[in-house]
């Protein structure tokens, strides 16, 4: 968004944040300074990433993220999110809006919108697959709240495969992590043990829950998964 001092748009901005303006607008870090930061730039990946033990495909992956969109080349990244269609049932996301139970509908709007990536099930993803995920990176959310038991509980259910990801021409996946349910830590361990199932299979634990993904001319890696 632009910002321009003394013109209309930094006073809608203004008028928008209300009370909380001037101390969103004018804050300034004590704690840390900020040349002691990894700022976003264009260079971001060279600068920062190339240095890690991340392969090839992974860097590959990331730079396409974020040099595509309206954000592209800037360092920062935008990502449309859209996996309520299970977790919190398709109507009570879309009965506003009837036309986003289609998947095509979802895709379209990151696309429109000049978002870096989109982010859904692999359901979403996989029904247009062949269609857009050569035009806008996918990332494929491979677990959800398990919402079949009554009452509710918070425990995770694997509903994708990395493998199925790869497939589908995602270049990651990402996983939610439930820290309220009581086994919160197994299930972190356990998205980090489905996207490392197999060593050299390319796709690599990024910060949160994040995995990267490896593309490869080699056939993707077969991986097994535990019933839940």
């Amino acid at each position: 968004m632009a910002v321009a001092t003394g013109d209309t748009t930094l006073d809608r901005i203004e008028e928008l944040l209300g009370d909380q303006a001037d101390s969103l607008l004018h804050h300034r870090c004590e704690t840390i300074d900020s040349s002691k930061l990894h700022l976003p730039g264009p260079d971001f990946v060279d600068r920062v990433v190339a240095a890690t033990d991340r392969s090839n495909g992974v860097l590959s992956s990331m730079q396409r993220i974020f040099d595509h969109g309206r954000l592209g080349g800037t360092g920062y990244v935008s990502i449309l999110p859209v996996d309520q269609g299970i977790e919190h049932s398709a109507g009570a996301s879309f009965a506003p809006n009837p036309i986003y139970f289609d998947p095509e509908a979802i895709v379209e709007l990151a696309i429109e919108g000049g978002c870096n990536a989109v982010a859904s099930t692999v359901g979403v993803l996989g029904a247009v697959s062949r269609r857009y995920a050569h035009k806008i990176p996918f990332i494929v959310k491979i677990n959800h709240n398990e919402l079949l038991t009554y009452p509710n509980k918070f425990d995770q259910v694997l509903f994708a495969s990395v493998q199925r990801s790869w497939e589908l021409g995602a270049v990651a996946v990402g996983a939610t992590i439930y820290w309220v349910a009581t086994r919160a830590r197994a299930n972190s361990s356990r998205s980090r043990t489905a996207s490392r199932r197999r060593i050299g299979s390319g796709w690599r634990q990024s910060s949160g829950a994040t995995c990267e993904m490896r593309r490869s001319r080699r056939t993707a890696p077969t991986t097994r998964w535990p019933r839940t």
